[in-house]
């Protein structure tokens, strides 16, 4: 029998041979954990969130240096009065492009203002094309200043993406890099963050005649971050439901705050070792600690309950723990490595950001698996149940006891076919629900985020008053150098761009062929029949050469002109026709001289980050499962039981993308991980009934006997650790983080339901594929 194994002897001997020593060693290795991880700094980055192998990502970072990249800043500057052209707007707006400029991290010849000499216009004349600054070096704000203003604003075609639809707001917008140019350290979002804020706090105050609108990767972390530090309340009271529900199942404040305390020592290990290895924390993965917390307890449950009933017994507290101990141990670790499964695997998907949550939960599990499995039965060596302890738990033994007589009744026949075509008609029922979920985002604005929050307001605002709106994504055209001056190219590139403008969900296209177009009219009068790319060579290079390469259309010697395409959201939908379309149009029209890479831009971004998704999710669940049903073989080596076990964890996850699919949460990099962990932990609660139902099996007992028995000596286990975890992160449902919300109840629903497919379906599954055996004793009730 497992318990009494060499190696779980041998394991029992080195925990309780010198118990002081243990906890001697516990103590100190926690305080100088805690010492590290009081050194744990919020550690955020663009490039994270992204998979930096993915074809388009390639693209993109090829290019960002000469071109950008898609980690921009907006600062939108709206007049109250809904009129710019005033002396007070024009004040605000020259003060808050000069505080942009100065930003942590700004590219300085990557700002674009009406107040910055980038933003150029050009005019026909009479003798040809005549060009300058929106904004002029006399400007002064009188009425025939603002005048001369408006005119060039039309001029330079701005009108949606700098300036407003109704001319009442600009925007300053500005590139960040990933490192601090004044310190050459890596770049400290919060710090631009806060930054933002004081800009929003200083320009745009009660009484001031402008609202300040602030959009960016680098705000929306920071409200992530500032959200996420308020999961210390969410925290707090996990802490009290789960010691509520932890008291109720023990009646004793010592059982209750041991596993806590084991729990909340494993959490700081886990932040310890996280600051030892060089890591900070990412706002994405700030819930991950809780976590821990949360499986440490629901594990130390199992420890507890165990002992608990030994000392009820009279059995003398270290043999009780000892004992316990043995029993356990096997389950536990298979429990504990599944978990750890769940979090390896998900590491395979190859963006930075979901590693590191790889790395912190599997850290967090391999420090469970010391504090649960040797710090709590050395622990729990020392603590007597008192005469209190046994009065105030048999009420509650009572009332189980009636609760197991009927859940032993999935053991008869009947009722088992009954439970499994009932499970299988839901789960038919739920799969094409879970295949309709998405990849990406379904709504707009940041999903991380509530809709009400600052953030989405504040992109609505935007995107309500610019036409280009605040999504882009970008093609680069790459041909060989001077290439803007060939006519067969530049045909193709204007072609390419028409395309894409005719694509669903496309707001507008801006490319080297279209500005092209413009001069060509602008040099004969405006004459529209001369809108058209010039077949002359010599006229392309005249027309080409009014356009500069500020304009973000091409690089210095015209060997690449990305294509600009502006959405007017960033839903999967239309990322994938958007995407769709411009591989379509290359694929149909090669040409060995003229390459259309994708891609740039926030949407490219997201494009690459889906598609990442897409491949990786059913690989992740395929290893998941394969490495807990490697686990179940190798430890029960019995594929009736693995079955038993797997079965209706499969179920829970088709269930759970079916409720994906209600909630309209999207797959996504910080979606994707729940359901691999939500596998991994769910599985420990068949492992702990089986654990228990194949001792009582091997001792002769049929399977309604036994199962019988695995209840009343686990089930109330099983059942509080399931409540305990969902308890745990149901809080997270009110949470003001959106994307909290959504881990809390995915991982709510997938807790629960698995417990009671350990409970109920297994052992249904059980009566047919362990099948029943010669019943040696029947005990007693009780």
């Amino acid at each position: 029998m497992p318990g009494n194994s060499r190696l779980t002897t041998i394991a029992e001997r080195i925990v309780f041979g010198r118990r002081r020593v243990t906890l001697a060693f516990f103590v100190l290795a926690t305080l100088a954990m805690a010492w590290q991880a009081a050194n744990l700094r919020v550690d955020a980055g663009f490039l994270k969130l992204v998979p930096v192998e993915h074809e388009f990502m390639q693209t993109f970072l090829e290019h960002r240096d000469e071109f950008g990249g898609a980690n921009r800043v907006a600062v939108a500057v709206i007049a109250r009065n809904g009129d710019m052209f005033t002396p007070e707007f024009f004040a605000r707006l020259e003060q808050i492009t000069e505080l942009v400029f100065f930003l942590p991290g700004v590219d300085r010849t990557q700002v674009y203002s009406l107040f910055t000499p980038n933003v150029r216009y050009l005019e026909t004349v009479e003798d040809g094309i005549n060009a300058g600054n929106v904004l002029p070096a006399d400007f002064q704000p009188t009425k025939a200043g603002f005048a001369a203003v408006r005119e060039n604003i039309l001029k330079a075609g701005i009108v949606g993406r700098l300036v407003a639809d109704d001319f009442s707001g600009a925007l300053v917008s500005a590139q960040l890099q990933e490192f601090n140019p004044n310190t050459g350290e890596k770049l400290d979002y919060q710090n631009v963050y806060q930054a933002l804020e004081e800009i929003r706090a200083e320009v745009g105050r009660p009484g001031s005649p402008v609202d300040i609108h602030v959009i960016g990767f680098a705000q929306l972390v920071g409200e992530i971050a500032s959200g996420a530090s308020r999961v210390a309340m969410f925290f707090g009271l996990t802490i009290l439901l789960t010691a509520f529900c932890l008291f109720l199942h023990t009646r004793s404040i010592r059982f209750t705050l041991m596993p806590i305390a084991c729990a909340m020592a494993a959490m700081v290990w886990q932040l310890g070792a996280i600051v030892t290895l060089g890591y900070g924390i990412d706002p994405m993965s700030i819930l991950v600690p809780f976590l821990v917390f949360a499986i440490g307890v629901s594990h130390g449950v199992q420890m507890v309950g165990a002992t608990q009933a030994e000392s009820f017994r009279g059995t003398p507290p270290l043999d009780a723990a000892r004992a316990s101990f043995r029993r356990i141990l096997l389950p536990g670790v298979v429990a504990l490595a599944s978990d750890t499964a769940g979090f390896i695997t998900i590491s395979l998907i190859e963006v930075p950001v979901i590693q590191e949550i790889a790395l912190s939960a599997s850290l967090g599990v391999a420090a469970i698996i010391l504090t649960n499995l040797a710090l709590l039965p050395v622990l729990l060596s020392y603590a007597r149940s008192g005469e209190s302890d046994r009065d105030g738990a048999q009420p509650r033994y009572r009332r189980l006891y009636v609760l197991w007589r009927v859940l032993t009744r999935v053991t008869h026949r009947g009722p088992s076919i009954a439970i499994i075509v009932a499970s299988a008609t839901v789960v038919a029922v739920s799969i094409p629900y879970a295949l309709s979920v998405r990849i990406g985002d379904l709504h707009h604005g940041a999903p991380e985020l509530r809709p009400e929050s600052t953030y989405n307001r504040d992109v609505a605002a935007i995107v309500q008053r610019f036409e280009i709106g605040v999504d882009v994504f970008t093609v680069f055209a790459e041909s060989r150098p001077d290439g803007c001056i060939e006519y067969r190219l530049m045909d193709l590139l204007d072609r390419f761009e028409w395309h894409m403008y005719n694509v669903e969900g496309v707001q507008s296209v801006a490319a080297m062929s279209g500005a092209v177009r413009n001069v060509a009219s602008g040099l004969k009068e405006g004459d529209l029949k001369w809108w058209t790319i010039p077949r002359d060579s010599y006229v392309l290079a005249q027309t080409g050469a009014f356009v500069p390469t500020q304009s973000g259309l091409l690089n210095s010697n015209c060997s690449v002109m990305p294509v600009q395409v502006f959405t007017e959201n960033h839903l999967s939908d239309t990322i994938e026709r958007v995407v769709d379309a411009a591989r379509i149009f290359a694929a149909e029209h090669p040409d060995p001289e003229l390459a259309f890479r994708l891609a740039g831009g926030n949407v490219g971004v997201m494009a690459a980050t889906n598609e990442e998704v897409s491949a990786a999710q059913f690989p992740i669940l395929g290893y998941v499962y394969g490495a807990v049903i490697l686990l179940c073989l190798v430890f029960f080596r019995s594929f009736a039981a693995t079955a038993c076990i797997v079965l209706p964890l499969a179920g829970v996850s088709l269930l759970a993308y079916a409720l994906m699919a209600f909630l309209e949460i999207g797959l996504k990099v910080s979606t994707l991980p729940v359901v691999a962990l939500g596998i991994g932990i769910g599985v420990d609660y068949g492992i702990y009934v089986y654990g228990r139902l194949r001792l009582y099996l091997a001792e002769g007992m049929d399977f309604e006997s036994a199962y019988g028995k695995t209840l009343e000596t686990a089930g109330s286990a099983v059942m509080v650790t399931g409540l305990t975890l969902a308890a745990g992160v149901a809080t997270w449902i009110i949470a003001p983080l959106k994307l909290q919300a959504d881990m809390g109840s995915v991982l709510t629903f997938m807790f629960l339901v698995n417990m009671l497919g350990a409970l109920v379906l297994l052992p249904a599954l059980g009566v047919w594929l362990i099948g029943p055996r010669p019943a040696r004793a029947r005990p007693e009730p009780g």
